[in-house]
């Protein structure tokens, strides 16, 4: 089968295929926790509402709920300033459990059986180090994203930059690509670096300099353009702050920060990828996906101005802000 351009430069297919497990687990957990019951029973509800009833966190169930309306097993409407959630007719009729049609135990049992069986499925075929596995899925999404992100803006005007948690150095390796007059700096923890060195940066790569350091707490170098790929998102609001203060102290006027995430739409209706990395940012980290407003707000509190956002139409959009 013979793709086209566009399929070769963004295979969206594949991309759906790796969310795949996302998608089944956001839609076990929302059966499992009773919010299909819940809505059938006591018709459309704010989210507060729906966690208080099934005793779960607030901050929680609105993700789920949201990452469901993106998957079209809920409906979102805003009554009187409230935003409401209430079943699709999909969800009525296959995830209710008194749906004469349900497929609610079917669910349940993958999600509580199948589910977990399969999380081994590939220590039959090999086993690899952990730490280098994740850096591959950091590096690879760059493969069909990276380019864009870093010329959704002119970044021309910025000759060094530091790309703070750089990991494998793959939006480093893209801005000298597309900035034939910078250098970038990767600045990351030792033994990221180290695999970096290792596995993704060539050494006969010279625009492309390694500082080791905790951004947290040791000094951040001097720098025209620093840029946060996938970093922000990891923490809750008081550390996403303490990292944009640190920055913008470091920062001389004119010079700028580049945040580069997965931006929700401020009406909550999607994109269903970014809800989807909502949800798993709050089983594996502290953080979540936010809307541009968000991030425009976490930026302007750090002291940042004339801040921007740029759609790629791609999973990750940008935001600049200037000092």
């Amino acid at each position: 089968m013979e793709l086209s351009k566009q399929e070769l430069e963004y295979p969206q297919k594949l991309l759906n295929y790796m969310d795949g497990f996302l998608i089944s687990k956001t839609m076990f957990a929302a059966c499992e926790l009773g919010v299909f019951d819940l809505l059938e029973n006591e018709g459309a509800l704010p989210s507060n509402a729906v966690a208080e009833r099934l005793g779960t966190s607030t901050d929680g169930m609105d993700r789920l709920l949201t990452a469901c309306v993106g998957l079209q097993l809920l409906q979102v409407k805003q009554h009187q300033g409230e935003v409401l959630y209430s079943n699709t007719d999909l969800s009525q009729v296959y995830l209710t459990k008194a749906s004469p049609r349900t497929l609610y135990y079917s669910m349940a049992y993958y999600s509580q059986t199948i589910y977990h069986c399969f999380a081994f499925l590939n220590d039959a075929v090999r086993s690899e180090e952990e730490m280098l596995k994740f850096m591959q899925l950091m590096n690879s999404i760059w493969n069909i994203c990276g380019k864009d992100v870093v010329v959704a803006f002119d970044l021309s005007i910025f000759t060094h930059i530091v790309d703070l948690g750089g990991c494998t150095g793959a939006i480093a390796k893209e801005c000298i690509s597309a900035y034939p007059q910078s250098t970038v700096t990767i600045y990351d923890l030792p033994k990221v670096l180290e695999m970096a060195r290792n596995h993704f940066v060539s050494p006969h790569e010279k625009r492309i300099t390694f500082h080791e350091g905790d951004f947290f707490k040791d000094p951040i170098p001097d720098a025209d353009l620093y840029i946060l790929a996938r970093i922000i998102h990891d923490w809750t609001e008081d550390k996403c702050l303490k990292l944009l203060n640190r920055v913008n102290k470091t920062c001389k006027p004119g010079s700028g920060v580049l945040l580069i995430e997965a931006l929700l739409n401020e009406d909550r209706t999607g994109p269903v990828t970014a809800q989807l990395y909502s949800l798993n940012m709050l089983v594996q980290t502290e953080g979540k996906e936010r809307m541009a407003s968000e991030y425009i707000n976490l930026l302007e509190s750090a002291g940042f101005k004339d801040v921007q956002v740029q759609r790629t139409g791609k999973i990750y959009d940008v935001i600049l802000g200037r000092k």
